[in-house]
């Protein structure tokens, strides 16, 4: 548990909220997660800086997250102190062939923005929940199409409070994967490369993809998006409904009977019956195919 004194301060040093105790399950798109220790929302890149520091210098744990859109935590919680990067670090900028967006601004606001300026390449993220610092970060893509091919380079932030600069290059992008998964640096701004392009053909193209989503994906109930990354060559959720696990449930968690790699929230699911569901489903399709399923979303908070 963590000294109220350490509210007090920081509550003193930042400009933006600073919460004791704050409930998770507020900031996950599951909508599952206990208490925080202490919960920050900085108020812009200052504020970040400070936080972070302060966590270093300190010896205080550090969790970073953005909107929660592929996390699931524990009931138990986070210890130390969450910052979550959102509005205070939402800037969008256009400049020529070029938007600039700092890691809390939503990645439909960036696709949105470059719609308007006439700028082509986010059309494959429409309807891809999330900011651009955790879609960045995991090389999020849909539709044949991932994040990094927009990358140009990125503003990192290290956790003695310094800035860093990295080139598409240096992230070392992967299916789902970066180089950010496993440094201590958090993303605070993306430089994205984009095209020319009509507005009109941009809007119908995302207005299909958006289209799609919502005929394949269970959109109406909490969700994470794809829970498992697909293996070469096949599909996790056609493995999984091979697998027979399509609808199974556990408490009110439940592999969707719409789309297998993803599991709702009915109402009130905990984080140990969404992790039954995914280890079921590991383990099921291993034994099935001898295929092992990797997770795609993020597993955090005490046990």
């Amino acid at each position: 548990m963590v000294e109220p004194a350490l509210h007090f301060e920081l509550n003193e040093l930042l400009r933006g909220r600073v919460l004791s105790g704050e409930l998770m399950k507020n900031h996950t798109s599951w909508h599952i997660g206990g208490p925080a220790d202490i919960f920050v929302e900085p108020e812009d890149r200052e504020d970040l800086q400070l936080v972070v520091s302060y966590a270093y210098y300190h010896g205080i744990p550090l969790t970073v997250i953005g909107a929660g859109s592929n996390l699931l935590v524990s009931e138990r919680g986070i210890r130390g102190i969450v910052v979550k990067i959102g509005s205070g670090l939402n800037l969008i900028l256009t400049a020529g062939n070029e938007i600039i967006a700092e890691a809390g601004a939503k990645l439909a606001q960036v696709a949105a923005a470059a719609r308007e300026a006439g700028l082509g390449g986010f059309e494959f993220t429409a309807g891809i929940p999330g900011t651009v610092g955790g879609a960045v970060t995991m090389n999020a893509g849909a539709n044949g199409a991932s994040i990094s091919r927009l990358v140009r380079d990125v503003l990192l932030l290290d956790y003695q409070g310094d800035y860093h600069r990295k080139t598409n290059q240096e992230l070392n992008f992967g299916y789902r994967s970066s180089v950010l998964q496993e440094e201590p640096l958090i993303l605070v701004e993306v430089s994205f490369n984009c095209f020319p392009r009509d507005k009109s053909e941009i809007g119908k193209e995302m207005e299909h993809y958006i289209g799609r989503r919502r005929l394949t994906q269970p959109l109406v109930r909490p969700n994470a998006g794809s829970v498992f990354r697909n293996p070469p060559g096949d599909s996790a959720g056609r493995l999984i409904e091979a697998a027979g696990l399509k609808g199974l449930r556990i408490g009110d968690a439940q592999i969707s009977t719409l789309h297998a790699n993803f599991i709702v929230n009915l109402g009130s699911a905990t984080s140990r019956e969404v992790l039954a569901l995914i280890e079921k489903a590991g383990e099921t399709v291993f034994s099935r195919f001898g295929i092992r399923l990797k997770p795609e979303v993020k597993i955090i908070g005490d046990d």
